[in-house]
């Protein structure tokens, strides 16, 4: 199941449980934490995590989540940052994300949200905790089903290299022009769909990543419009046999749900929306001339007019396809991301 990052309060997110950055002794504290106690009801939840006090750094520990959206709390104890033994401070924090992350299945819960852990009073570089975060999140996705999110409050948090920030402007400037839309091999249908969204765009499909790169893909290039009425999920059913992948590689690369692929996979009828589409063409490695055919299955069509269009245009020619790298730079340009549930 997907992973994505969001820029919100994470006492607000309704999922099965969310996570408390807390300390060994399960007080209530400030910031965050405070936050999901005053809401969860002080008292009550102070009373529930007492009878669990005290945990290790590292370890987690669940209790109700009492007036939150949330079923459940998970407090997981993180590592106070020690720069001069950084390899323990990490393995500290990588297991913190993971034991919140089994005690989540292990209570039957199918999303959870984490805050930044570690990144505010125990003086965690932030920069390098996200980095930690998303390392161990997506490790154990690779092996689980869970839907993660990932809350940040500060923006410039999520870096990006400056190489990458200075190809992507210089790639926006040549190519991005306002309310001009390329017709070149388009319908007249296909470029007034280019801005909307199906009525029927699946609920599950809002917005990273897993990724193996064990994934071989055909030298020659598929010729697609040899199956000109073919509908979109046949023609991604075809794409995942021809490059010899499998179901689960696509839909987790793509950073897809689960029952959301079913869904495609077994309704000829179904039509994605256009963010779950690219997705899976990046999940399939297609090419931007591939990508252009595949779009056209769901009434699609990528357009230099728009700003999300151009930058998964870049990646696409580039041959990038991390779609957490793909995702960072749509959040910097506050873009909706790829994938999700």
């Amino acid at each position: 199941m997907p992973f994505t990052i969001v820029h919100q309060d994470i006492s607000q997110i309704k999922v099965d449980a969310i996570v408390n950055a807390a300390n060994t002794e399960l007080k209530m504290g400030g910031g965050v934490c405070g936050v999901i106690f005053k809401k969860a009801g002080a008292e009550k939840l102070q009373a529930a995590c007492d009878r669990l006090a005290p945990i290790k750094t590292g370890e987690a520990v669940i209790t109700p989540a009492f007036d939150l959206a949330a079923k459940y709390i998970i407090h997981a104890a993180g590592p106070i940052y020690k720069n001069y033994d950084k390899d323990q401070s990490e393995k500290l924090l990588r297991l913190t994300y993971t034991n919140s992350l089994k005690l989540a299945l292990e209570n039957r819960c199918e999303s959870i949200a984490f805050p930044l852990i570690s990144s505010g009073i125990y003086g965690y570089p932030k920069e390098e905790a996200l980095r930690v975060a998303i390392s161990a999140i997506k490790d154990f996705l690779i092996d689980h089903d869970l839907y993660v999110i990932l809350t940040i409050f500060d923006k410039t948090t999520f870096s990006i290299s400056q190489q990458l920030v200075g190809e992507i402007e210089s790639y926006i400037d040549e190519n991005y022009f306002v309310g001009i839309v390329e017709e070149s091999g388009r319908s007249d249908y296909l470029e007034s769909m280019i801005l909307s969204e199906p009525a029927d765009s699946d609920a599950l499909d809002d917005e990273l990543p897993i990724y193996s790169d064990k994934v071989t893909i055909a030298a020659e290039t598929i010729n697609l419009t040899s199956y000109l009425d073919e509908p979109f999920s046949r023609m991604l059913l075809r794409l995942i046999d021809d490059r010899g992948m499998t179901d689960v590689e696509v839909y987790k690369r793509a950073n897809i749900d689960r029952r959301l692929f079913s869904r495609i996979r077994t309704n000829e009828d179904y039509r994605p929306s256009k963010q779950t589409a690219i997705a899976l063409a990046i999940g399939l490695k297609l090419s931007l001339e591939e990508t252009e055919e595949f779009l056209k299955r769901a009434g699609y069509a990528l357009s230099n007019a728009l700003i999300f269009d151009v930058i998964i245009k870049y990646f696409i020619e580039k041959k990038k396809y991390d779609i957490f790298e793909i995702n960072q730079v749509l959040f910097k340009y506050d873009q909706q991301l790829l994938g999700g549930h």
